[in-house]
């Protein structure tokens, strides 16, 4: 049970091998911009409207829903990201705290986490530039613009910007932190062009009525689950990429006070963003006109007679949803360079470029991973299998923080998580009840992708791990 269990060293964290070790250049500006680049993004830009096809104008229940547990979980992870300035996020700390197989199941969720979020942004960046280019007068063929699921033979827009992306990641983590910055100013001022024009037209007749599939997930007759969880469910990765700043530790200059500066000031932030733009959306416009759009917001503002406006939304996502692409590909790079470093995945991805200090292995492998699936797969079911991913993840956190306060209530932390015993258990029966939100299609995927990461760390992971060899990382 022991070899099932064996925990690396919590204050060796931060020891790492010359060459496999990432360079600290980020400060709290760059990871509050990389939060809110994260979490501003595809479930406010694309996702309110699959949202608001499953619960109506209830939608709003299910943002207020998954940013209570959202923030409950982003207080786990700063009192962890402070406690362990490493990359690796949840899989670094389950390691630590919880062993090396949970922490393996962990690092497989976060994988799948990381690389269908990233498809599912760029799917929804495409659907906002062919509408852009459109408006534009460019119309691009169906075939080259939309997965086989929607007619066409792949989407070439959502493959292009995930390659775009890469390369700025792999010229350098600071440089593409800075550029990140930009952007996101650029796409709240977008999102406060849309409120101010869509507020006006509010209307409270698009309440009614306000909860028409009911609060808990239950079967429609078109074979579709709905209800106010079940919209929480998908629409949940909306709120976290907070957890992309927790893998941003190791570069973190001062980790002890950034790390919970951008985590928990990003959580907050995004969540009256979101409310505010929500309560815009379904007072302007009957949530059954853009319930099933790609595109909801400009549809809006179309609707409302703002084409123009409309066009500067759709261009102000063209240009900032990278953001979102560019903070999740780089967690996703660095959970697959803290994997490979500790062995568990092959050590040649783990090798740190001497110039740029970017681990451009793992990058270009996540790149061209991601776009495969965003050239081919379907937005909904993409969000919902994400989210099961980070369910687990945040779970783990959760537990890994009550089990620290029990095992080791002495140790020194920077930032402390007010009533621990409350939040956590929060934050873990509340991703539990999510998690049995989901699709049933989507938790049965969810079984088969950890069957068959437990069968790959069986193979691989088990004995080619550094602990396995009596090393540490």
């Amino acid at each position: 049970m022991q070899t099932w269990l064996r925990r690396k060293d919590i204050d060796q964290v931060t020891v790492h091998e010359e060459g496999r070790r990432l360079v600290p250049t980020l400060s709290w500006p760059h990871l509050i911009a990389l939060g809110i680049g994260a979490i501003v993004g595809t479930g406010i830009y694309t996702l309110i409207g699959v949202g608001a096809n499953l619960a109506g104008p209830a939608v709003l229940l299910s943002f207020a829903v998954a940013g209570i547990v959202c923030a409950c979980a982003a207080l786990a992870y700063a009192e962890m990201s402070t406690m362990m300035p490493a990359a690796g996020s949840a899989y670094t700390y389950s390691y630590i705290v919880l062993g090396e197989t949970i922490a393996w199941i962990v690092g497989w969720s976060l994988i799948l986490e990381y690389s269908l979020v990233v498809s599912t942004v760029a799917v929804g960046w495409s659907g906002y530039a062919v509408g852009f280019l459109k408006g534009l007068g460019v119309d691009l063929p169906l075939a080259l613009t939309a997965g086989p699921h929607a007619g066409g033979l792949v989407n070439l827009p959502a493959v292009a910007i995930v390659f775009v992306v890469a390369g700025l990641l792999m010229a350098g983590t600071r440089e593409s932190a800075t550029l990140n910055a930009a952007l996101v100013v650029l796409k709240i001022i977008a999102l406060g062009i849309f409120v101010a024009i869509a507020l006006p037209h509010f209307d409270s007749s698009h309440l009614q009525p306000f909860m028409p599939h009911g609060f808990a997930k239950s079967m429609g007759v078109d074979g579709v689950e709905r209800g106010v969880m079940a919209a929480a469910a998908i629409i949940f990765f909306a709120f976290y990429g907070f957890d992309a700043i927790s893998t941003a530790a190791e570069e973190t200059k001062n980790p002890g006070r950034d790390l919970s500066i951008g985590i928990v000031g990003s959580m907050v932030g995004c969540t009256l963003i979101y409310m505010i733009v929500a309560l815009a959306a379904v007072g302007a416009l009957s949530y059954t006109v853009f319930g099933n759009s790609p595109e909801p917001l400009a549809l809006i503002l179309r609707e409302l007679g703002q084409g123009k406006a409309a066009t500067v939304i759709a261009a102000a996502a063209v240009i900032a949803l990278p953001t979102v692409l560019l903070a999740f590909l780089y967690g996703q790079s660095r959970i697959f360079f803290v994997m490979s470093r500790d062995g568990l995945l092959p050590r040649s991805l783990s090798k740190v470029n001497q110039r740029t200090g970017t681990p451009i292995a793992t990058t270009l492998f996540t790149a061209t991973l991601v776009a495969a699936l965003a050239g081919v797969a379907r937005l909904d079911e993409i969000a919902a299998l994400a989210n099961a991913g980070t369910l687990a993840a945040f779970i783990a956190v959760a537990v890994c923080l009550l089990v620290l306060r029990k095992r080791d209530p002495a140790r020194t932390r920077v930032f402390r998580a007010p009533l621990a015993w409350l939040v956590a258990p929060i934050a873990i029966f509340g991703c539990l009840y999510l998690f049995w939100s989901l699709p049933q299609r989507t938790q049965l995927w969810f079984l088969v992708w950890n069957v068959i990461g437990v069968v790959a760390y069986l193979a691989y992971g088990r004995r080619n791990s550094l602990l396995a060899r009596g090393k540490e990382a």
